[in-house]
């Protein structure tokens, strides 16, 4: 039996312990798996991009345990009544390759997005962070406000999006939630948004080469944290922005990075030769490297979501939901055989009869 979490169960687990402790909880076990980053395999997520979107694989193991995601993308869907991002993900035992967890990752996806972005600004934005920017106010827009109220301390929290009904619908969600000393404020424009934002956050549906921001946006000490391109045409901010020598770019893991996020506006080299050099994020966690150097440094973090994270997720999970009284619920993924060499014979009904008796017996 493999242990499963569906959307029911996941809405019971965030209900017992609540959204803001989830994201805080998540991310020190993505801060954790980045700590030992060297003990992972990694490689740039597979893809496989159609007209309307991208369906992809996201795989990674430590050496013990291996997980990966399937997750899509496709902007489009709205307008039928779709979401833009489904997923689903596996967590499975490397020395016997058994599946240990099959999980919904929808909402982890967009928990992890947040968990991950706060961890990387506690380390890159400024001490004493307190207004941000949210450009885009879609599916994402209620985690990162969640998560950067909780973790980094921002207590003034201004919204824009060009859908208006986007903007309504996050300012209703974060009043049902009654975050301490937050004050939104709705903006008539990204300029009006980010004037004066210690942070600016940028999530963004379309699947295009879009320019949220440009040069002339960005005051100095402002951290940028770029969550809505993550797909190779997907891209949020004027190239201008990256090539900037006084700006800090950091990212998830470079080879995906350059394929996917921000920086795929870069070329190799640049117009004089030079390579536009980009530092990745378990550098920062680790110690090796800066977050940022000085107050007046503009620091941005390209994160288009990695396998780690989702990998971190996947632990996470298992351990919360068996922490439960309840011990949550288990599916029959995998044959159970009394002759692990006879796969036919669980085939017949007669040893179906058997295995539910047995498991009546176990849980009598």
């Amino acid at each position: 039996m493999v242990d499963y979490i569906g959307t029911a169960r996941l809405r019971e687990l965030i209900s017992r312990v609540g959204s803001g402790r989830f994201i805080e909880e998540l991310s020190g076990e993505i801060e954790a798996d980045y700590r030992r980053w060297d003990d992972f395999e990694k490689s740039p997520r597979h893809a496989i991009h159609s007209s309307g979107g991208v369906i992809e694989l996201m795989p990674t193991s430590d050496g013990r345990l291996y997980s990966f995601k399937y997750v899509n993308g496709h902007p489009k869907n709205t307008a039928k009544h779709l979401l833009t991002v489904t997923a689903f993900g596996l967590l499975a035992d490397v020395g016997t390759g058994y599946p240990l967890l099959l999980s919904e990752m929808t909402f982890v996806t967009a928990l992890r997005t947040a968990a991950i972005s706060a961890l990387a600004a506690r380390r890159m934005a400024r001490p004493a962070t307190r207004v941000m920017a949210l450009i885009g106010n879609g599916a994402q827009s209620e985690f990162q406000a969640i998560a950067f109220h909780r973790l980094v301390g921002v207590r003034n929290l201004r919204l824009y999006d060009t859908d208006p009904q986007a903007t309504s619908k996050l300012m209703r969600n974060l009043e049902s939630l009654q975050l301490p000393g937050l004050e939104v404020t709705r903006c008539a424009s990204t300029a009006d948004a980010v004037r004066g934002a210690d942070v600016v956050t940028t999530a963004t549906a379309d699947k295009r080469n879009a320019i949220i921001l440009t040069p002339q946006m960005i005051e100095p000490g402002m951290h940028l944290n770029a969550v809505g391109g993550d797909c190779p045409g997907k891209t949020e901010l004027h190239p201008e922005i990256l090539r900037a020598q006084d700006v800090r770019i950091v990212v998830e893991f470079e080879p995906q990075a350059r394929i996917e996020g921000e920086i795929q506006q870069l070329g190799a080299v640049d117009e004089l030769g030079a390579v536009r050099t980009v530092t990745e994020l378990a550098d920062v966690v680790r110690g090796r490297l800066p977050g940022r150097a000085n107050d007046r440094e503009v620091t941005l973090f390209d994160s288009v979501g990695f396998a780690l994270n989702d990998f971190s997720s996947l632990r996470y999970l298992r351990r919360l939901n068996a922490e439960q009284p309840d011990g949550g619920q288990c599916i029959d993924l995998i044959p159970e055989l009394d002759d692990p060499k006879d796969l036919f014979a669980g085939l017949s009904p007669e040893h179906a009869q058997e295995r539910a008796k047995l498991r009546r017996r176990r849980f009598a």
